[in-house]
C-alpha cells in the first residue's frame, strides 16, 4: 500500500471513530477516550477480562453498528468475517460450559457484547490510535501523520476451534492457520523437522503472551497474569487451571527453555526449504497478514516476496497429527507469528501476529513525542 493508501485507510478509521464519538454521551466518551501514549495504550489482553474502554454492552444498537463500521475499516473482508465468527463463539462457549459463569463480577461470563473500544488521542488530528479487544480478539492500530503506521499486535483466537454445523462440515474460524501449519510440518523431511521441532511437548499458550514487549528469554506467562486486576482468589483459580494443563501435557522446564523467545529466530530457516515448502510457508503467513485491508496486506506480503522469504524461520512443538497438542512460530525481519492449540483437548486456538520493531506504532510515537510538548 502506498502512503496515499495508508492515508486512505486512516481517513476511513478517523471518520468511523468520529461518528462513534459523536453518538456517545459524556460518560461513554470518558470511558472510551485516553491520552495518546497513555499506559493503557500498551496494555492488551486476549483473555475473558476487561480490555479497557467502552464495551458493546454499554452501547445502544446504533452505537454498536458504528463500532462495527470502525472495526471493518481495520480489517479485510475475510478478516472482518473471521473477527465476527470469533465474537459469536462466545455463545457456543457459553452453551458448552453449561450456561454457567466462572466470573463473579459478570451476569454472563461468556458474552458477545463484552468487546471494548478504546481511542487514544483525538481522531480529528493526524496522530492517534485505537484498539478493539475482548475474549480472543485484540486489534491495535496507530495512525501517525495522517497515515496508518501499525496494525499489531493482532490477535485472533477460537474456543471452540472446531464446532459442529448441520451436515458434514465443522465451523472452524481459524482452521486454515491450523491446517496449513500442519501441512508445512508434514512437508518437511525428517532432518528438517528435527531442526524445526523445538520440543516434543507444546506449551499451554503462546510464548509472548500479552506482553507489551517480548524480550530475550521470555517464556509463557502464568495464565493469571494475562488477566486485568484479578483478586488473589481469582488468580489462584487460574493458576491452578494452568498447572493442571501443564501436568496433562507433561510440560517441563526443559521444554519451556527450548521454547523461550530469542531475538535470533529458532527453528528451520526458510532458506533451507525447497520452493514447494516455501509456498506453503507463504500460505501460512497469509492467515495472519491477510487480516488487514487488502491493499495493506499486499504490502506486508511484499516484505517476503521472492528470496526475502529466506529471512524467516519456522519452528514447531508438540505432535504433528490432527488433535495432537501443537504449537508453531514464524520469526524473522521483525515479524513474529505464534500459534498454539493445546487447551480443551486441542480445541482452543491462539494465533497472534506481532511486529517486534513497531508494535503499537512505537516508532511513530517516539517521533511524535520528539516533536510535540506534552
Amino acid at each position: 500500500m502506498t502512503t496515499s493508501g495508508r492515508e486512505h485507510v486512516a481517513s476511513l478509521m478517523a471518520s468511523a471513530a468520529l461518528d462513534l464519538l459523536d453518538s456517545l454521551d459524556a460518560g461513554q466518551r470518558s470511558a472510551m477516550l485516553f491520552l495518546l501514549g497513555d499506559h493503557e495504550q500498551f496494555s492488551w489482553f486476549y483473555t475473558p477480562t476487561n480490555h479497557g474502554g467502552l464495551s458493546l454492552a454499554e452501547m445502544t444498537p446504533s452505537q454498536q453498528r458504528l463500532t462495527h463500521q470502525m472495526l471493518s475499516s481495520g480489517l479485510s473482508k475475510a478478516g472482518y468475517g473471521t473477527a465476527n465468527a470469533i465474537m459469536a463463539l462466545e455463545n457456543v462457549l457459553d452453551s458448552n460450559e453449561g450456561w454457567t459463569s466462572e466470573f463473579p463480577d459478570r451476569e454472563r461470563g461468556r458474552d458477545p457484547l463484552l468487546y471494548w473500544v478504546a481511542i487514544f488521542g483525538d481522531p480529528k488530528t493526524r496522530n492517534w490510535a485505537w484498539r478493539l479487544g475482548g475474549h480472543h480478539l485484540s486489534l491495535n492500530y496507530r495512525i501517525a501523520n495522517g497515515a496508518l503506521t501499525s496494525t499489531t499486535p493482532s490477535f485472533f483466537g477460537a474456543d471452540p476451534a472446531d464446532s459442529p454445523l448441520l451436515g458434514p462440515h465443522l465451523h472452524r474460524p481459524l482452521g486454515a492457520a491450523e491446517d496449513l501449519g500442519r501441512e508445512l510440518a508434514h512437508a518437511l523431511d525428517e532432518q528438517q523437522l528435527g531442526i524445526a521441532r523445538l520440543s516434543t511437548v507444546a506449551p499451554t499458550d503462546i510464548v509472548g503472551a500479552n506482553r507489551t514487549t517480548i524480550t530475550e528469554g521470555d517464556r509463557p506467562l502464568g495464565l493469571a497474569k494475562t488477566f486485568r486486576h484479578l483478586s488473589e482468589q481469582e488468580a489462584a483459580f487460574w493458576d491452578k487451571r494452568q498447572q493442571a494443563a501443564e501436568a496433562a501435557l507433561g510440560l517441563s522446564d526443559s521444554h519451556l527453555d527450548a521454547l523461550s523467545f530469542t531475538s535470533a529466530p529458532k527453528g528451520l530457516s526458510a532458506a533451507t526449504m525447497n520452493s514447494s515448502n516455501k509456498e506453503i510457508l507463504r500460505a501460512v503467513l497469509s492467515c495472519y497478514l491477510d487480516r488487514v485491508p487488502e491493499a495493506l496486506a499486499d504490502e506486508e506480503h511484499q516484505k517476503f516476496k521472492g528470496d526475502r522469504i529466506d529471512s524467516l524461520s519456522f519452528a514447531w512443538a508438540g505432535g504433528i497429527e490432527r488433535h495432537e497438542p501443537h504449537y508453531y512460530r514464524i520469526q524473522g525481519a521483525g515479524l513474529f507469528v505464534e500459534y498454539d492449540n493445546t487447551q480443551r483437548d486441542t480445541n482452543h486456538i491462539h494465533a497472534v501476529w506481532r511486529d517486534l520493531d513497531n508494535d503499537f506504532g512505537r516508532d511513530s510515537l517516539a517521533i511524535h513525542y520528539a516533536n510535540h510538548d506534552h
